[in-house]
């Protein structure tokens, strides 16, 4: 009797690499994507590199820098030309790193900031904005952080007779040691002082401002006040219900109650009534309106009222934008005068509420990018441009809704990438090109359920492999790999999707350019590493095919031979598995290292007198890793993990034979 035929070999090569795709079952994704890859990166057409380990971010004596306490913000930011990493911590304090000199400096000692919350921003490169959601605007120039209290509204109580020329305004120095001094200048008119204008409204100031007037040769001084402009949370303001009339002289006002201290406030009359109202102190620590009363008492007239409230409204962010700094608080925002980081108060300077139905709740993050600033809500995206100051000093901007529907409130993972913003939600990754917004991690879709949104979700820009990269880092339960939750970034360039591990713990991360590179760093456990920096270190890496259905979904496959192309600069090992949708086969090690074992059979390993491990190749350059394979399925896959680093993965080969159908 003849023997039957030799079944007919069947073969598959996979070398056109186009990234992750998590939306569909492993069965039923593109045979040239991958139900997962991490620290492996699909670059182009037979160009699967391994990419690097982080590094520990040294001190010139090569010690770790580790910050003092927990790390709640990492921002960064460049002054005079140094590249500083800022570290916000729960104790509020904060220290910043200069990558420069590799030195640590502590620039606000515990108690400066809230315990979290804090954004920031960069003027020019001559200083940090910084706003505490409760605290305040401060700003480091890289030697002294600096609260910007400063001084806002100026009022003429009385002018004063017989000025002969406009007298020198002097204003009482900042609180804070550091601040920057506010100076003015007046004018007269028919001897009298008709107006007191600021030239610079310092830095600094809590409260009980002093303004003196110097010079002039008055018959009468005139006397002159100041407020003070700050954004702290717990402070006081008072203003006119009625401004009565008959005064003849200014009345008192008395705050007391709400829990605070040190609020005060001074009224000014002109024509019989109240015309304004300057808060001298706004105090701090205010939070109970109900049983807040301020009074008004004296001066001769009548029928005049005052309210008084309590800024309780968090701050939410600080931009610089178009020579000004914008900052929001709840829906409003505040903008500066043209060319100031600290001038609240002149004509140019102002405010705006957003009224917009699209923004069913507050701003919850400004993005300077693109001769654009962008006002994200949790499902909705403004857009400012087109500053510009009319001949009266007052100015005008263009505010266009750009969505209506899509929105963030992870400020952290919204950043600009090329000409785009990305950002994150609890939903998926988005770019905003233009005035579109287009989901762009549909092939991502698979892991939101597992991404715990309770953790920070950061993101940023980062060079890999000379691709400019965005990377989006949040805490994920891995039910496949691991069965434990941890943080990994799940990087984007070029349409595609890759995931990278670089530390479970890896909590906060931020972007540097450093001499025209963009480096990615982070904050594990309070110490400081350069993400993907390591290209010789040991790399956990995991690369998982499709489930293939070999050009014939009905009929069963028995995998015979599976085979791994790939380039080495050193020794390279792997674990591999044939899977289906059955299960997989026991790990098939492949690789080019030599392995050295004792006899009970434990790895060897070869370390040089400077610490190096020394690898042990038979081949290095192009290698073919082969292996017999035992299993069986009607989809067939592979998946590779391994610990080498700095290699490259240019084909995944496949022989079966076709069996029975259904």
């Amino acid at each position: 009797m003849a023997s039957s035929p030799e079944q007919k070999k069947s073969y598959q090569v996979i070398k056109d690499f186009t990234g992750v795709n998590t939306q569909a079952n492993r069965t039923a994704i593109k045979e040239n994507e991958f139900s997962w890859l991490e620290n492996a990166m699909p670059v182009g057409y037979g160009n699967m590199r391994i990419i690097g380990q982080r590094a520990n971010v040294a001190y010139a004596n090569s010690s770790p820098v580790i910050f003092t306490a927990n790390v709640t913000t990492l921002g960064s930011c460049n002054i005079n030309l140094n590249d500083y990493i800022v570290a916000f911590k729960d104790d509020g304090s904060a220290q910043a790193f200069n990558l420069q000199s590799k030195t640590l400096t502590t620039i606000a000692t515990a108690g400066t900031f809230s315990a979290t919350g804090v954004q920031y921003d960069q003027w020019k490169n001559q200083r940090m904005l910084i706003l505490d959601p409760a605290k305040g605007y401060f700003t480091w120039d890289g030697n002294n952080v600096i609260s910007v209290g400063s001084v806002g509204q100026i009022a003429i109580v009385t002018g004063g007779t017989g000025y002969n020329a406009a007298p020198a305004v002097v204003i009482s120095a900042p609180n804070n040691a550091n601040g920057v001094q506010a100076t003015a200048v007046s004018t007269i008119t028919n001897g009298v002082v008709t107006s007191v204008t600021l030239t610079e409204p310092g830095s600094g100031y809590t409260g009980n401002v002093q303004v003196q007037l110097f010079g002039g040769n008055p018959t009468n001084a005139a006397n002159v006040i100041a407020g003070v402009s700050t954004f702290a949370t717990g402070t006081v303001s008072v203003s006119i219900v009625n401004p009565g009339d008959s005064y003849t002289s200014t009345p008192t006002i008395t705050i007391s109650g709400g829990g605070g201290s040190n609020a005060a406030a001074q009224a000014v009359v002109a024509g019989n009534a109240l015309s304004t109202i300057v808060m001298i102190n706004p105090g701090s620590g205010y939070t109970n309106v109900a049983n807040l009363v301020v009074t008004l008492s004296g001066g001769g007239g009548a029928n005049a009222s005052i309210t008084a409230t309590i800024n309780n409204t968090p701050n939410i962010d600080v931009a610089s934008f178009s020579g000004r700094t914008w900052i929001a608080q709840g829906r409003t925002i505040y903008y500066t005068a043209a060319g100031s980081y600290n001038d609240f108060t002149s004509v140019s300077a102002g405010n705006l509420i957003l009224t917009d139905g699209t923004l069913h709740g507050n701003i919850t993050k400004l993005l300077s990018a693109n001769n654009f600033l962008y006002i994200f809500g949790d499902d909705s995206i403004n857009v400012f441009s087109d500053v510009r100051v009319q001949t009266n000093g007052t100015t005008l901007f263009t505010n266009t809704n750009v969505s209506a529907s899509v929105g963030s409130r992870r400020p952290y993972a919204i950043f600009p990438y090329f000409r785009s913003v990305m950002f994150m939600n609890d939903y998926g990754m988005y770019a905003l090109v233009g005035s579109t917004t287009s989901k762009i991690s549909s092939q991502l879709d698979g892991i939101f359920p597992n991404i715990d949104f309770t953790s920070p979700v950061y993101a940023g820009q980062v060079l890999i492999n000379n691709i400019l990269c965005a990377a989006f880092n949040f805490r994920y339960y891995d039910a496949t790999f691991t069965n434990s939750y941890r943080y990994i970034q799940a990087v984007f360039f070029d349409k595609k999707w890759f995931f990278t591990n670089q530390g479970t713990t890896l909590q906060y991360i931020t972007s540097v350019p450093v001499l025209g590179v963009t480096n990615l760093y982070g904050i594990d456990s309070n110490q400081l590493y350069q993400l993907y920096y390591d290209k010789v270190s040991a790399v956990p890496s995991i690369v998982q095919t499709a489930l293939l259905p070999m050009g014939d979904p009905i009929r069963t496959k028995q995998a015979l031979k599976f085979g791994i192309e790939a380039t080495l600069n050193q020794g390279g090992l792997a674990n591999v598995t044939v899977d289906s949708e059955q299960g997989s086969s026991p790990p098939y090690q492949v690789g080019n290292e030599v392995l050295w074992l004792n006899n009970l059979n434990i790895s060897i390993p070869w370390i040089n007198n400077v610490g190096t491990v020394i690898y042990w190749v038979y081949a290095n350059g192009y290698v073919l890793y082969r292996s017999d394979a035992q299993q069986w399925g009607k989809y067939i896959g592979l998946t590779m993990t391994s610990n080498s680093a700095n290699w490259v993965v240019n084909t995944f080969e496949f022989e079966h034979e076709l069996r029975a159908r259904f």
